[in-house]
């Protein structure tokens, strides 16, 4: 990648001044950083698993050159959406300082709310048809709900980091646009205990010659969680209500 340059020289002589004008053309490599994931089944009996879903990120490390740096994150605007009583997606990375948007596109009531970890935020009762914003200033990860429908759930990670990526199905994973350099590769997965993937965190050297995250084996190895409470800390009014635009159908 090729990004052009002009530098000024002002040079001054005995009653002129001269403005040069230089072009420099400079070249600054960066990589599209490839890798896969397997999801290794570690409970006995359980059923296969997905390779998707992984989120794989690389954050520079402190001795980097400034180019290097993540002060400058990409803002961009992102979705979220509520549609047949599902977050799609269900999982959703983004850069810390971006924004987010929760449109209701079923034809009943939502009410988005993350009181765990990462940012802990109450979108508030909207009805079909609306939206709600929010900016994920800093880095963390946030678990989602519907304090209507308990079914509904998803996460948000922000990172401070514009490389990152997601595997799909095949578990495969890129990441374009990483400058050559030293970084710390970091690793999360919904099913996953924090230990495991915490193990997974190493040094990698990236450069022309070296593009590749090999495989990375993931355990699916986290206790089943506890159904979860609503936003009042409660379990969930299972009695229909009375209005149909707050029905849980």
């Amino acid at each position: 990648m090729k990004k052009a340059m002009s530098i000024y020289f002002r040079f001054l002589l005995p009653g002129l001044a001269t403005l040069i004008l230089v072009n420099v053309c400079a070249s600054a490599q960066t990589l599209a950083v490839n890798g896969s994931v397997e999801v290794t089944n570690v409970h006995s009996g359980s059923r296969g698993v997905d390779n998707a879903g992984v989120v794989v990120w690389l954050t520079p490390l402190a001795e980097e050159p400034a180019g290097n740096t993540t002060q400058n994150l990409p803002r961009r605007k992102f979705t979220l959406l509520q549609k047949n009583k599902t977050f799609i997606p269900h999982i959703l990375v983004v850069s810390a300082g971006s924004q987010v948007e929760f449109p209701n596109k079923d034809p009943f009531f939502h009410n988005v709310f993350s009181l765990y970890d990462g940012k802990r935020f109450d979108l508030g009762l909207y009805e079909a048809g609306s939206t709600r914003t929010l900016n994920f200033e800093r880095p963390g990860i946030s678990f989602l709900f519907c304090n209507i429908h308990p079914e509904m759930s998803a996460v948000i990670i922000a990172l401070d980091t514009p490389w990152y990526a997601l595997s799909d199905t095949a578990g495969q994973i890129t990441i374009p646009g990483v400058p050559a350099g030293r970084y710390i590769l970091h690793v999360w997965r919904e099913g996953s205990s924090p230990e495991s993937l915490k193990n997974l965190s190493r040094t990698v050297v990236l450069s022309h010659d070296s593009a590749s995250l090999g495989k990375l084996q993931i355990p699916n190895n986290a206790p089943v969680p506890l159904a979860h409470k609503n936003k009042y800390g409660r379990d969930y009014d299972t009695t229909p209500s009375l209005d149909p635009g707050y029905n849980n159908h």
